[in-house]
Protein backbone atom coordinates (compact mmCIF):
# COMPACT_ATOMS: atom_id res chain seq x y z
CA UNK A 1 0.00 0.00 0.00
CA UNK A 2 1.49 3.42 -0.59
CA UNK A 3 1.33 6.55 1.55
CA UNK A 4 1.44 10.29 0.72
CA UNK A 5 2.28 11.97 3.64
CA UNK A 6 1.84 15.75 3.29
CA UNK A 7 3.73 18.24 5.27
CA UNK A 8 3.05 22.16 4.45
CA UNK A 9 4.40 24.68 6.60
CA UNK A 10 5.77 23.13 9.75
CA UNK A 11 6.93 20.22 10.75
CA UNK A 12 4.59 17.85 12.50
CA UNK A 13 5.97 15.11 15.00
CA UNK A 14 4.14 12.26 13.79
CA UNK A 15 5.35 13.46 9.55
CA UNK A 16 8.58 13.68 11.20
CA UNK A 17 8.47 10.20 12.46
CA UNK A 18 6.75 8.58 9.45
CA UNK A 19 8.87 10.15 7.10
CA UNK A 20 11.75 11.81 8.06
CA UNK A 21 11.74 15.33 6.39
CA UNK A 22 11.91 19.32 6.80
CA UNK A 23 9.44 21.36 4.76
CA UNK A 24 9.57 24.81 3.91
CA UNK A 25 6.99 27.52 3.56
CA UNK A 26 3.75 25.82 1.07
CA UNK A 27 6.26 22.93 0.42
CA UNK A 28 7.31 20.09 1.72
CA UNK A 29 10.70 17.99 -0.04
CA UNK A 30 10.83 14.72 0.78
CA UNK A 31 12.23 11.68 -0.86
CA UNK A 32 10.83 8.19 -1.68
CA UNK A 33 11.88 5.51 0.80
CA UNK A 34 10.68 1.93 1.86
CA UNK A 35 10.22 0.84 5.06
CA UNK A 36 9.11 -1.10 7.79
CA UNK A 37 6.36 0.04 9.93
CA UNK A 38 3.81 -0.83 12.59
CA UNK A 39 5.23 -4.26 13.71
CA UNK A 40 5.77 -7.36 11.83
CA UNK A 41 3.86 -8.03 9.05
CA UNK A 42 3.09 -4.23 8.56
CA UNK A 43 5.47 -3.18 5.06
CA UNK A 44 4.45 -0.27 3.53
CA UNK A 45 5.80 2.31 0.48
CA UNK A 46 6.04 6.09 1.33
CA UNK A 47 5.57 7.93 -1.90
CA UNK A 48 6.91 11.51 -0.93
CA UNK A 49 7.13 14.53 -3.19
CA UNK A 50 7.16 18.15 -3.68
CA UNK A 51 4.27 19.41 -3.45
CA UNK A 52 2.45 22.86 -3.11
CA UNK A 53 -0.76 22.44 -1.68
CA UNK A 54 -2.10 25.49 -3.59
CA UNK A 55 -1.63 23.91 -6.73
CA UNK A 56 -4.74 21.69 -6.72
CA UNK A 57 -3.69 20.12 -10.63
CA UNK A 58 -0.33 18.93 -8.83
CA UNK A 59 -2.28 17.47 -5.64
CA UNK A 60 -4.61 15.58 -7.85
CA UNK A 61 -1.76 13.95 -9.53
CA UNK A 62 0.30 13.05 -6.69
CA UNK A 63 -2.88 11.79 -4.46
CA UNK A 64 -3.26 9.17 -7.84
CA UNK A 65 -0.22 7.81 -7.05
CA UNK A 66 -1.06 6.77 -3.19
CA UNK A 67 -3.77 4.75 -1.48
CA UNK A 68 -3.59 6.71 1.80
CA UNK A 69 -3.19 10.09 2.30
CA UNK A 70 -2.00 11.05 5.74
CA UNK A 71 -2.47 15.24 6.25
CA UNK A 72 -0.06 16.48 8.99
CA UNK A 73 -0.55 20.32 8.55
CA UNK A 74 -0.21 23.09 11.28
CA UNK A 75 -3.01 24.67 13.31
CA UNK A 76 -2.48 27.62 11.59
CA UNK A 77 -3.24 26.19 7.96
CA UNK A 78 -5.70 24.17 9.20
CA UNK A 79 -8.28 25.60 6.48
CA UNK A 80 -6.01 24.66 3.99
CA UNK A 81 -7.15 21.08 4.29
CA UNK A 82 -9.83 21.59 2.30
CA UNK A 83 -7.96 21.67 -0.35
CA UNK A 84 -6.36 18.40 0.44
CA UNK A 85 -10.41 17.44 0.67
CA UNK A 86 -11.31 19.10 -2.54
CA UNK A 87 -8.49 16.79 -4.26
CA UNK A 88 -9.48 13.53 -3.16
CA UNK A 89 -12.68 13.54 -4.10
CA UNK A 90 -11.37 15.06 -7.64
CA UNK A 91 -8.43 12.25 -7.35
CA UNK A 92 -11.60 9.24 -6.47
CA UNK A 93 -8.94 6.46 -5.69
CA UNK A 94 -8.05 7.09 -2.01
CA UNK A 95 -8.85 4.33 0.26
CA UNK A 96 -8.01 6.07 3.71
CA UNK A 97 -7.77 9.54 4.45
CA UNK A 98 -6.00 10.69 8.27
CA UNK A 99 -6.99 14.28 8.45
CA UNK A 100 -4.29 16.71 10.39
CA UNK A 101 -5.54 16.80 13.81
CA UNK A 102 -3.54 14.18 16.31
CA UNK A 103 -4.99 15.89 19.59
CA UNK A 104 -7.73 16.43 21.78
CA UNK A 105 -11.18 15.26 20.44
CA UNK A 106 -12.67 18.51 19.34
CA UNK A 107 -16.33 17.71 18.95
CA UNK A 108 -16.16 16.70 22.57
CA UNK A 109 -14.36 19.47 23.62
CA UNK A 110 -15.22 22.35 26.20
CA UNK A 111 -12.82 24.84 25.53
CA UNK A 112 -11.72 29.02 25.26
CA UNK A 113 -10.68 30.94 22.23
CA UNK A 114 -8.55 30.89 20.52
CA UNK A 115 -8.62 26.62 20.83
CA UNK A 116 -12.54 27.19 20.93
CA UNK A 117 -12.38 28.82 16.88
CA UNK A 118 -9.32 25.86 16.00
CA UNK A 119 -11.75 23.49 17.29
CA UNK A 120 -14.74 24.26 15.50
CA UNK A 121 -13.15 24.65 12.22
CA UNK A 122 -11.33 21.20 12.66
CA UNK A 123 -15.36 19.94 13.72
CA UNK A 124 -17.07 21.70 10.49
CA UNK A 125 -14.12 19.69 8.37
CA UNK A 126 -15.23 16.73 10.22
CA UNK A 127 -18.34 17.27 8.63
CA UNK A 128 -17.81 17.80 5.69
CA UNK A 129 -15.19 14.84 5.28
CA UNK A 130 -18.14 12.25 6.42
CA UNK A 131 -20.49 13.56 3.96
CA UNK A 132 -17.86 12.91 0.92
CA UNK A 133 -18.15 9.72 1.56
CA UNK A 134 -14.09 9.65 1.83
CA UNK A 135 -13.18 6.53 3.59
CA UNK A 136 -11.29 8.32 6.84
CA UNK A 137 -9.69 7.50 10.37
CA UNK A 138 -9.16 10.33 12.30
CA UNK A 139 -6.92 9.82 15.43
CA UNK A 140 -6.71 11.44 18.56
CA UNK A 141 -3.51 11.34 19.74
CA UNK A 142 -4.45 13.48 23.31
CA UNK A 143 -0.87 15.24 24.05
CA UNK A 144 2.15 14.95 22.42
CA UNK A 145 4.47 13.76 24.84
CA UNK A 146 7.38 16.00 23.69
CA UNK A 147 5.48 18.45 23.89
CA UNK A 148 3.95 18.66 27.48
CA UNK A 149 6.26 15.92 29.52
CA UNK A 150 9.87 17.90 29.73
CA UNK A 151 8.26 20.91 31.52
CA UNK A 152 5.96 18.97 33.20
CA UNK A 153 2.30 20.85 31.15
CA UNK A 154 4.11 24.57 32.00
CA UNK A 155 2.87 26.08 28.90
CA UNK A 156 5.37 28.80 29.24
CA UNK A 157 8.92 26.86 30.01
CA UNK A 158 11.73 25.63 28.29
CA UNK A 159 12.65 22.93 30.39
CA UNK A 160 11.69 20.57 33.70
CA UNK A 161 10.87 22.65 36.94
CA UNK A 162 13.43 23.45 39.22
CA UNK A 163 11.69 25.18 42.34
CA UNK A 164 8.34 25.67 41.82
CA UNK A 165 5.69 24.48 39.39
CA UNK A 166 2.22 25.88 37.86
CA UNK A 167 -0.46 23.71 38.60
CA UNK A 168 -3.82 24.73 37.08
CA UNK A 169 -7.24 24.65 38.55
CA UNK A 170 -6.80 21.66 41.46
CA UNK A 171 -4.83 19.71 39.13
CA UNK A 172 -7.25 16.67 39.59
CA UNK A 173 -8.38 16.47 35.90
CA UNK A 174 -6.54 13.66 33.88
CA UNK A 175 -4.67 14.07 30.96
CA UNK A 176 -3.28 11.26 28.40
CA UNK A 177 0.68 11.64 27.28
CA UNK A 178 1.63 9.79 24.07
CA UNK A 179 5.02 9.51 22.66
CA UNK A 180 5.43 10.38 18.82
CA UNK A 181 6.71 7.40 17.90
CA UNK A 182 4.09 5.56 19.22
CA UNK A 183 1.11 7.87 17.51
CA UNK A 184 3.17 6.37 14.22
CA UNK A 185 3.23 3.16 14.80
CA UNK A 186 -1.31 3.28 16.05
CA UNK A 187 -1.77 5.55 12.81
CA UNK A 188 0.51 2.93 10.65
CA UNK A 189 -1.61 -0.13 12.18
CA UNK A 190 -4.68 1.56 11.55
CA UNK A 191 -4.09 2.10 7.60
CA UNK A 192 -5.91 -1.14 5.98
CA UNK A 193 -7.61 -2.06 9.22
CA UNK A 194 -11.47 -2.17 8.35
CA UNK A 195 -11.82 -1.22 12.25
CA UNK A 196 -10.52 1.96 11.91
CA UNK A 197 -12.75 3.08 8.61
CA UNK A 198 -14.56 5.84 9.24
CA UNK A 199 -13.96 6.13 12.98
CA UNK A 200 -12.24 7.78 15.15
CA UNK A 201 -9.32 5.85 16.58
CA UNK A 202 -8.47 7.03 20.36
CA UNK A 203 -5.13 6.38 21.93
CA UNK A 204 -5.36 6.28 25.56
CA UNK A 205 -2.51 3.80 26.62
CA UNK A 206 -3.89 2.52 30.30
CA UNK A 207 -0.34 3.19 31.88
CA UNK A 208 -0.56 7.37 30.21
CA UNK A 209 -3.19 8.45 32.27
CA UNK A 210 -1.83 11.46 34.90
CA UNK A 211 -3.04 14.49 36.51
CA UNK A 212 -1.24 17.33 36.75
CA UNK A 213 -0.69 16.37 40.74
CA UNK A 214 0.45 13.18 39.66
CA UNK A 215 2.78 14.18 37.28
CA UNK A 216 4.65 16.39 39.15
CA UNK A 217 4.43 13.83 42.19
CA UNK A 218 6.30 11.40 39.96
CA UNK A 219 8.95 13.94 39.23
CA UNK A 220 9.32 14.93 42.62
CA UNK A 221 9.91 10.69 43.37
CA UNK A 222 12.71 10.38 40.39
CA UNK A 223 14.63 13.71 41.37
CA UNK A 224 14.03 13.34 44.96
CA UNK A 225 13.15 17.27 44.92
CA UNK A 226 10.03 18.68 46.28
CA UNK A 227 8.75 21.45 44.00
CA UNK A 228 6.66 24.35 45.26
CA UNK A 229 3.00 23.95 43.64
CA UNK A 230 1.35 27.26 42.69
CA UNK A 231 -2.28 26.53 42.05
CA UNK A 232 -3.49 28.67 39.16
CA UNK A 233 -7.76 29.44 39.25
CA UNK A 234 -9.68 29.42 35.98
CA UNK A 235 -10.09 33.62 36.25
CA UNK A 236 -6.42 33.78 35.99
CA UNK A 237 -6.00 31.02 33.10
CA UNK A 238 -8.27 32.98 31.27
CA UNK A 239 -6.18 36.61 32.02
CA UNK A 240 -2.95 34.69 30.80
CA UNK A 241 -4.49 33.75 28.00
CA UNK A 242 -6.11 37.10 27.11
CA UNK A 243 -3.27 38.84 27.25
CA UNK A 244 -0.59 36.45 25.34
CA UNK A 245 -0.41 35.86 21.78
CA UNK A 246 0.26 33.34 18.91
CA UNK A 247 0.80 30.39 19.44
CA UNK A 248 1.09 30.87 23.56
CA UNK A 249 -2.53 32.01 23.97
CA UNK A 250 -3.30 28.57 22.23
CA UNK A 251 -1.24 25.98 23.93
CA UNK A 252 -2.86 28.12 27.30
CA UNK A 253 -6.29 27.29 26.27
CA UNK A 254 -5.51 23.56 25.19
CA UNK A 255 -4.31 23.28 28.19
CA UNK A 256 -7.41 24.85 29.88
CA UNK A 257 -8.90 22.09 28.16
CA UNK A 258 -7.10 19.24 29.10
CA UNK A 259 -5.78 19.88 32.79
CA UNK A 260 -9.06 22.12 33.88
CA UNK A 261 -12.02 20.60 32.33
CA UNK A 262 -10.76 16.92 31.80
CA UNK A 263 -11.72 16.93 28.00
CA UNK A 264 -8.93 13.73 27.80
CA UNK A 265 -11.10 11.49 29.79
CA UNK A 266 -14.68 12.64 30.62
CA UNK A 267 -16.62 11.01 28.26
CA UNK A 268 -17.26 7.15 27.14
CA UNK A 269 -15.56 6.50 23.82
CA UNK A 270 -18.85 4.62 21.82
CA UNK A 271 -18.64 1.82 19.00
CA UNK A 272 -20.79 4.08 17.26
CA UNK A 273 -18.23 6.52 16.38
CA UNK A 274 -15.05 5.56 18.06
CA UNK A 275 -12.43 2.58 18.94
CA UNK A 276 -9.17 2.79 21.07
CA UNK A 277 -5.79 1.73 19.84
CA UNK A 278 -4.47 -0.06 22.74
CA UNK A 279 -7.36 -2.11 22.90
CA UNK A 280 -6.96 -3.39 18.87
CA UNK A 281 -3.22 -3.20 18.72
CA UNK A 282 -2.57 -4.92 22.34
CA UNK A 283 0.95 -6.22 21.08
CA UNK A 284 2.20 -2.26 20.56
CA UNK A 285 5.12 -1.99 22.94
CA UNK A 286 4.18 1.75 24.40
CA UNK A 287 6.06 3.76 26.26
CA UNK A 288 5.05 4.83 29.61
CA UNK A 289 5.43 8.40 30.71
CA UNK A 290 7.29 6.90 33.63
CA UNK A 291 9.43 5.49 31.14
CA UNK A 292 9.53 8.51 29.04
CA UNK A 293 10.58 10.83 32.81
CA UNK A 294 13.39 8.31 33.79
CA UNK A 295 15.21 10.28 30.82
CA UNK A 296 15.07 13.46 31.54
CA UNK A 297 15.34 13.12 35.56
CA UNK A 298 19.22 13.20 34.96
CA UNK A 299 18.04 17.12 33.88
CA UNK A 300 17.43 18.46 36.84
Amino acid sequence: MNTLTGLVNGLDPLAAQTSSNITSSKRSSMVEKKKTFGGAGHIGKFITMEIDIHDHESLVKAIKQVDVVISALGSHQVNDQTKIIDAIKEARNIKRFFPSEFGIDVDRSHSVDPAKSLFSIISQQRRTIEASGIPYTIVVSILFASYFLPTLAQAEATGPPTDKVFILGDGTPRAIFVKEEDIATYTIRAVDDPRTVNMVLYLKPPANFYSQNELVALWEKKTGKTLEKIYVPEDQIFKRIQETEYPVNLLLAINHSVFVNGDCTNFEIEPRFGVEASKLYFDVKYTTVDEYLNGLSHLN
